[in-house]
């Protein structure tokens, strides 16, 4: 009998890309979980939920404008 393997809980591949890759590849591979975008350095409570992936970004990613 062959056990199947446990379920990703890290991608550490992700580091870099975009929020937009980074989601996409999450859902495929773990189509259960919640993903939130986070800025770094944004206050979040450090309760323990095992449907949420977090996504800590600190870039910005287009020029700041008015308009």
């Amino acid at each position: 009998m062959s056990s199947s393997p446990a379920p990703k809980t890290e991608w550490p591949e992700l580091k870099g890309k975009t929020i937009k890759e980074a989601t996409e590849k999450i859902n495929a591979e773990r189509p259960d979980l919640r993903v939130e975008p986070v800025t770094v350095g944004t206050i979040v409570t450090d309760e323990f939920d095992p449907t949420r992936v977090r996504l800590w970004v600190d870039t910005v990613s287009e020029v700041p404008k008015i308009g």
